[in-house]
């Protein structure tokens, strides 16, 4: 893409081409006649499905979750082609056998439920049949849906199930011959039908619906215009609209690199116009949009799933998730007003501007939000939380004509509906196969115990490189960041949390055996989590930044290395909430909570301005190190740490401030430098 390109807002047809070259999720068959209808009846049909079950009650464990997978396979091989290039007009031949064999082998529970509920022992030939290939089917289905990652992982697992006792050292284990993996891995809920599959099939889809749904009501182009409305004006003003817009947008999308594409499309041009460099641009909508996931409520859905896996309710899980992601979006902002400042940019013009009071007569728009908060919290379930969700976005969307649901074009119609339901469950497809496919991985780790193998390896490999309990914390947390940082990296959000808790966490729960104060449960959920999310913006693999480049025309690396500059703190608080979980509001006072988030946001004003370069001034590199030092030590909550950390930021903000007039040489060539 052309430097002048990436100055103009993306067309939908050159948003799509970029989500299915970044984005496996999006590169789906457009069809039409008897297979379009099939489609879109099968969609309707999965939707209408989870409503019923998540409003009257879901089956018993096998059914539920069987009939769920069922439809996600059979629609994926319908609407997925088996490769990138793939004509996408039609369903080639074999697809529709995969369709029929999807229908056999997950209607096989409900049909023989009775039997198999009863059966003592092994299973017999046609199960092992059924089984193999359901396996086989989740397996592709995975990798046509969600990518090759996750897929060569499920099958690494797979191999080494099998393989166990010619294993090397620790790694070694009985090994599960094929009738018994088979048995597992779909014959027990300790495999694909297991408890990531469970969620899938309850919280996360009817969620993703509710996304849908907010989506048809006009609130995703609302946060854009609220966001111009409050920092549009501001110093970089585009950036920061791009950093307010997409965590809105992010928390309810699930999907780092559709909220980069379909956000960026309207703010990276915007920033480059007013003076960003084409890889801060992007990097910007990157580390923006990637944080979203982090974002309470609804935490790209990963907190559903922390409930079952951190067995934390999820109230607990909202409320530990708001400082950290409060954190990281302040440094992403107080990073780009420092670059602004240093380039001499200001903010959009008058004419640019919305209509601010127009826009804040909608903000009505963002009430369904604050409902399914209220909902949570009053102690509602989460599948009758979503549903009052859902319901109430359409009553919130009738006060307008322009966003009425029943109304298209002055015309009485569920044409709105009609989409939210069919979108609702094509996001949720990939979900499904994803969290299908992550169970295999969940019950091998189960069923030979590596889990605590991998964990327990750590913590001794980190053992033998320290002389005390301290630093073999620290190298326990680094080597767990850097695991979950490459399980992470090209797996959506609900997959990448699956994976990283079941491989990498362990290592963290190994080593509270040894540590004088335990890490409560939760940090070290939070901790991998972070680390699997921010996989999306870390070099080599990082797809969200590299989808941002595809709008930006800028350099994929370099926009990586700008976005994980620009979302430091995602690499340093979760060792802060681990050390100290105050930040996760565990075990704190309301006035220790202050404090904490108070000096953290200083801190993070002073790392944004060490990694920037630019304060009132601009910074030596002396400066910048001591500033970096000085924020770490504001951000790690205690006491002695926080004094001498305030003490080094007022005398370095009170250099900068005498001594900020001394440096307009440095700016004089900030337009040629802004337009490099």
């Amino acid at each position: 893409m052309s430097e002048n390109k990436g100055n103009q807002q993306l067309t939908e047809e050159e948003q799509q081409k970029l989500l299915e070259k970044y984005d496996a999720e999006s590169n789906t068959r457009n069809l039409t006649g008897i297979s379009g209808w099939i489609v879109f009846i099968g969609l309707i049909a999965f939707s209408l499905f989870q409503l019923y079950t998540g409003a009257f009650g879901v089956y018993t464990a096998y059914i539920q979750r069987t009939i769920h997978l069922g439809f996600a396979l059979s629609l994926i091989f319908l609407l997925f082609p088996a490769k990138r290039g793939m004509k996408k007009d039609g369903v080639i031949w074999y697809d529709w056998i995969f369709i029929v064999l999807s229908i056999i082998v997950t209607g096989y529970w409900p049909v023989f439920y009775d039997t198999l509920v009863q059966q003592i022992g092994g299973i017999d030939n046609t199960q092992m049949v059924i089984g193999g290939i359901a396996i086989l089917l989740v397996l592709e289905a995975t990798r046509r849906a969600v990518g090759l990652p996750i897929t060569i992982i499920a099958l690494i697992f797979l191999i080494y199930a099998y393989f166990g006792p010619y294993m090397p050292g620790m790694l070694a284990h009985r090994g599960l011959d094929l009738s018994q993996l088979i048995n597992t891995m779909f014959f027990t809920t300790e495999g694909i039908l297991g408890t990531p599959l469970q969620v899938s099939s309850t919280y996360i889809f009817l969620f993703l619906l509710f996304g849908a749904f907010l989506v048809q009501s006009g609130v995703g182009l609302y946060f854009n215009d609220l966001a111009i409305a409050i920092a549009g004006r501001r110093v970089g003003g585009p950036a920061k609209v791009a950093i307010f817009s997409s965590a809105l947008n992010g928390t309810i999308s699930g999907s780092s690199v559709a909220n980069t594409v379909t956000t960026g499309s309207y703010t990276i041009p915007m920033m480059k116009r007013l003076g960003y460099r084409a890889n801060f641009a992007g990097a910007v909508e990157a580390a923006s949009s990637t944080g979203g996931q982090i974002m309470p409520p609804i935490m790209g859905a990963a907190a559903f799933l922390m409930i079952e896996f951190a067995g934390v309710p999820y109230w607990d899980i909202a409320k530990a998730a708001v400082i950290p992601a409060l954190l990281y979006f302040v440094g992403i902002w107080i990073m780009t007003h420092f670059e602004a400042k240093r380039l001499g940019l200001t903010g959009l013009s008058k004419e640019e501007m919305p209509d601010r009071k127009e826009v804040f007569k909608k903000v009505y728009l963002l009430l369904p939000i604050f409902a399914i908060v209220y909902f949570l919290f009053a102690g509602f379930s989460i599948e009758r939380t979503a549903i009052y969700g859902i319901l109430f976005t359409i009553a919130v969307s009738m006060i307008s004509k322009e966003t009425n649901m029943f109304l298209h074009e002055g015309k009485f119609t569920f044409s709105k509906i009609i989409t939210a339901l069919t979108d609702g469950a094509r996001t949720a497809l990939g979900v499904a196969a994803a969290t299908a496919c992550a169970g295999i991985i969940v019950g091998v780790v189960t069923k030979t115990g590596l889990g605590l193998k991998l964990g327990n390896g750590l913590v001794d490999l980190a053992g033998t490189l320290a002389n005390s309990v301290e630093i073999q914390l620290m190298l326990t947390l680094v080597f767990t960041m850097i695991t979950s940082i490459i399980l992470g990296m090209g797996s959506p959000t609900t997959a990448n949390y699956i994976i990283t808790s079941t491989i990498a966490l362990p290592a963290i729960i190994a080593l509270n055996d040894q540590l004088p104060v335990m890490i409560p449960v939760l940090a070290a959920h939070m901790f991998v989590f972070y680390f699997g999310i921010v996989a999306d913006i870390t070099p080599p693999v990082a797809l969200a930044a590299f989808a941002a480049t595809g709008i930006s025309g800028g350099e994929p690396i370099r926009t990586a290395l700008n976005a994980s500059k620009l979302a430091i703190a995602a690499y340093i608080i979760p060792y802060m909430f681990v050390l100290n979980p105050v930040l996760l509001m565990i075990d704190a006072t309301v006035w220790g909570v202050v404090i904490s988030l108070t000096t953290a946001i200083i801190g993070m004003i002073a790392i944004g301005a060490g990694l920037i370069g630019y304060w009132y001034r601009k910074l030596h590199w002396v400066e910048r190190i001591i500033a970096v030092i000085t924020g770490l030590m504001l951000i790690y909550p205690e006491g002695n740490t926080d004094i001498i950390g305030l003490g080094v930021f007022v005398v370095l903000v009170v250099i900068q401030f005498m001594t900020r007039d001394k440096n307009k040489d440095n700016n004089k060539d900030k337009k040629q430098v802004a337009n490099a």
